[in-house]
């Protein structure tokens, strides 16, 4: 399975049934596309949870609390661009604004994840991962 896709399908699914965190498998590129959320306001706070298993050895978690505007998600929806197996990358020129500017484009750039307007700043192209409005 696609562990991205994962991610923000189990962050859209919580938004719908309206739940107050959701908690994700940890990986270091989850935790920066968390922090991309977390500083575009669709989530609130991030913590790492350490679950200890009865093998005895630790698992990672990400805990996320999300937000609402009164009742309303945040979180619309999400288009994943990319897959494991077709890879789309855009170059400086080709990033677009998401819905007029009221969503955001997740990217994989050399310089580490960050929103395509910070890659267009930085004149950087890279993996288009997702688009979030």
């Amino acid at each position: 399975m696609d562990t991205i896709s994962d991610f923000f399908i189990r962050i859209k699914n919580a938004y719908l049934v309206k739940k107050d965190r959701v908690v994700i498998p940890f990986s270091k590129m989850k935790y920066e596309m968390a922090k991309i959320l977390e500083q575009k306001g669709f989530v609130s706070a991030i913590r790492k949870k350490k679950k200890v298993k009865k093998a005895g050895f630790e698992q990672l978690f990400l805990d996320l609390k999300l937000k609402y505007n009164d009742t309303v998600p945040l979180f619309e929806n999400v288009k994943l661009i990319s897959r494991p197996g077709r890879r789309i990358y855009l170059n400086k020129n080709e990033i677009k604004p998401v819905r007029e500017g009221y969503g955001i484009l997740i990217l994989s750039t050399s310089k580490g994840i960050m929103t395509g307007e910070e890659a267009k700043k930085m004149g950087l192209g890279g993996q288009a991962i997702a688009e979030i409005w």
